[in-house]
Formats: structure tokens, C-alpha cells, sequence
């Protein structure tokens, strides 16, 4: 089976496809000014971006994990993953409240999704 990595860097891929599978690994927003609906805006539009490149979309996930630096954010972070999420084909997701890699992360998303 082969393995394709996307965006291969020195101790991560920001995506592995797998035999019918696309791993992405866990995205942070590039502007870190935002609050949590901006940063939630920015790692949808880049989960959109490497779905792409991998050669499929978000009407195929399976799953999502969501860390929130405050759960308190949830709904606010619930609103644009409403606004974007594909309504008939939800993946399973959890969402917890973790200490993210930097203070200034306030939202971290990793999604499986299965190539088309």
C-alpha cells in the first residue's frame, strides 16, 4: 500500500494519504491575533485546502478531534464549524479543553477524512 505524504516537514506531515484514508495532522490559524471564531475560520479554511490536495473534501470525513485552549469557547467555536461542516455527512468528532503549544493557540483541529 502506498503512503503520500503532504507537506512533509522535519518531525510532522501536515497530511498522510493511506490507502483510501487521509490523515491531516493537528492545524493551528497562521494569525494567532484572532479570537476563537477567527483562528476556528482560518483551520477550516486550511483543513479545505490539504482535503483538496489530497484529493477529496469535507463531505468525507469520519472524524475530528477539536482542543480548545477555554472549553468556554465551544459554542463560539460551534458556530463557524456549523457555518462550514457539510450538514449531511458530519464526522464524529470530540472536543475537549487542552493546554495548546503556545498561549496565543486558542484552537487546534485534526480530521480524518476517506478519499473519494
Amino acid at each position: 500500500m502506498s503512503i503520500r505524504r503532504i507537506d512533509p516537514g522535519p518531525y510532522l506531515s501536515r497530511a498522510v494519504v493511506c490507502g483510501d484514508f487521509v490523515f491531516l495532522a493537528g492545524l493551528t490559524a497562521d494569525d494567532r491575533k484572532q479570537d476563537t471564531a477567527g483562528q476556528t475560520a482560518q483551520i477550516l479554511r486550511k483543513i479545505d485546502h490539504y482535503l483538496g490536495e489530497a484529493g477529496t473534501d469535507k463531505s468525507r470525513l469520519l472524524s475530528a478531534q477539536i482542543w480548545l485552549r477555554e472549553i468556554g469557547d465551544w459554542a463560539t467555536m460551534n458556530e463557524v464549524w456549523k457555518t462550514w461542516i457539510d450538514k449531511a455527512n458530519p464526522p464524529a468528532r470530540a472536543t475537549v479543553e487542552a493546554k495548546l503549544a503556545g498561549p496565543d493557540i486558542r484552537v487546534e483541529i485534526m480530521v480524518t477524512a476517506a478519499l473519494r
